[in-house]
């Protein structure tokens, strides 16, 4: 997942340059002339940051207790976020729709995460 994020980043860079949206800003100016297509990526790679600490936290947990269920629902949620950041890229922020698949890996992860929730409290509730 790293390295999906190192690829985004390089994304970005190279976007800066093709559109010509120099440092610090994070997103093109309003009236660049091309603000939507650069900020469409920006914003594809911010929301990909934005959501990574939730998912490494799901991850962690559920691998801890469902090692394989886990890695086959975080691998789920990386192809459907690398698909996500692909089509937002396009410039049409809708095509984004397209990776949505990515919450499946993030809600099996809660899933597992609950159910092994449930596991470990199910003894002192019974007492």
């Amino acid at each position: 997942m790293e390295d999906e994020n190192i690829w985004m980043g390089m994304k970005v860079g190279q976007a800066r340059r093709k559109y010509e949206v120099k440092y610090p800003a994070l997103y093109a100016p309003a009236g660049h002339k091309n603000e939507k297509e650069f900020n469409c990526i920006q914003r594809a790679h911010q929301n990909s940051l934005e959501n990574l600490p939730t998912l490494y936290a799901l991850l962690l947990t559920a691998g801890v207790r469902f090692p394989i269920s886990a890695a086959v629902a975080g691998a789920v949620a990386l192809l459907g976020r690398i698909v996500y950041f692909n089509g937002y890229s396009t410039g049409d922020p809708k095509n984004r729709q397209r990776g949505g698949f990515l919450h499946l890996g993030v809600i099996a992860l809660m899933g597992m995460v609950a159910r092994w929730s449930v596991e470990l409290l199910a003894p002192a509730l019974r007492a």
